[in-house]
């Protein structure tokens, strides 16, 4: 890993007077070397009158445990199996999987504009607490230790056999979530999925390039600009990307080099239940509201390539939220975005600022606390 090439590219910036920040008063385009694509900026856009659609809140007082509540414990799911009265994490087969490890091939693709290929993996749920009404940054620091002990533990169990192993959560009906239960799901697959593929071919095009990961290069960039942090401590950094596509998007990095979830120290694991926290706490306090996203953690791939060299690679985390103006007005992706090219309503700079600024103190635990 090569920090000399880091000081000496920070050291050029500070002598040349350079901001890498473009003005927030001005449209303009960025690029994204994880995708290799640029987003457009147009911050002015925030000050148009919104005569779109409004979101009606869902945040509704939800029942600590509801028996037909399929995630719960006790409960019966569609398959007719009973969970059992779990008190901490719970994973389980998803009932209804988009992957099966028995899926027949395709066959020969009759031309090459015709092309079909065998997708074999498995899907898991995961229940982070026996509680419905306890999300993350409402559990405690133990409590999300516990959940990303489960999560290294089925990356090492699934990571075995397959190639890529996708945790993710969507959290909120706004982002397609049909269950309130505090839960994520684990997808592996036999194959490196678009996501994944497209950031491994971009990180090991920097490396070969600038010979180190570009994570790592790009976290120690954030570290000492500073303007796009949203929180930090002595193992993590959370920023809104310079990149960054949705309003409040945030990426989760770790400051040494680490290729997947299983590698984190306990220490590390310690100070992520933490920052998780934090974050998500900020995220609820934004318009006092259970904060919807979609997120998700990105790793080196395994299976067959846990013996290739994934120097390149770096473990980060995504979250995507989809509010904009407030807990009722979200961003869409459409027209120009999906037939041109990703555009957003604020800077990346504003989003990190207003973030970085919010209590850590959850609203709902502020609300009953004693004047």
């Amino acid at each position: 890993m090569r920090d000399d090439v880091i000081v000496t590219s920070l050291a050029h910036c500070a002598a040349s007077g350079s901001s890498w920040t473009p003005s927030s008063e001005h449209q303009h385009i960025r690029y994204n070397p994880l995708r290799d694509e640029w987003i457009l900026v147009s911050a002015h856009r925030m000050k148009r009158p919104w005569k779109g659609q409004v979101e009606k809140l869902t945040e509704v007082n939800i029942a600590r445990h509801d028996p037909t509540n399929p995630l719960c414990p006790g409960a019966t799911r569609a398959n007719g199996e009973v969970n059992p009265e779990y008190e901490s994490t719970y994973v389980f087969d998803n009932d209804f999987p988009s992957l099966q490890p028995d899926a027949p091939d395709p066959g020969l693709s009759e031309h090459p504009l015709f092309q079909a290929k065998a997708a074999r993996g498995v899907c898991k749920v995961m229940c982070f607490h026996p509680h419905s009404d306890i999300t993350l940054p409402l559990m405690s620091i133990p409590e999300i230790r516990a959940v990303i002990d489960k999560w290294a533990e089925l990356m090492i169990e699934l990571g075995s056999t397959y190639q890529w192993v996708q945790i993710f959560e969507n959290k909120g009906a706004m982002m397609g979530c049909s269950n309130p239960h505090p839960h994520c799901q684990v997808w592996a697959s036999t194959y490196l999925p678009n996501e994944p593929r497209i950031a491994n071919q971009t990180q090991r095009d920097h490396y070969i390039s600038h010979g180190l990961p570009m994570l790592v290069e790009y976290a120690k960039l954030e570290s000492q600009k500073k303007e796009r942090i949203v929180v930090e401590n002595e193992d993590w950094l959370v920023v809104v990307p310079y990149w960054a596509m949705w309003p409040f998007q945030t990426l989760l990095l770790p400051r040494r080099h680490i290729l997947r979830l299983q590698d984190l120290s306990d220490k590390e694991r310690d100070s992520l239940a933490s920052i998780m926290k934090r974050l998500l706490t900020k995220y609820d306090n934004l318009f006092e509201v259970s904060f919807p996203y979609s997120m998700g953690w990105h790793g080196a791939p395994t299976g067959q390539s846990l013996f290739d060299d994934n120097c390149h690679w770096q473990l980060h985390a995504h979250y995507y939220p989809p509010l904009l103006r407030s807990a009722t007005i979200r961003k869409f992706m459409v027209g120009y975005e999906l037939l041109a090219q990703a555009q957003r309503d604020l800077t990346p700079e504003q989003a990190a600022e207003r973030l970085r600024n919010i209590p850590d103190v959850h609203y709902k635990l502020k609300q009953n606390q004693p004047e």
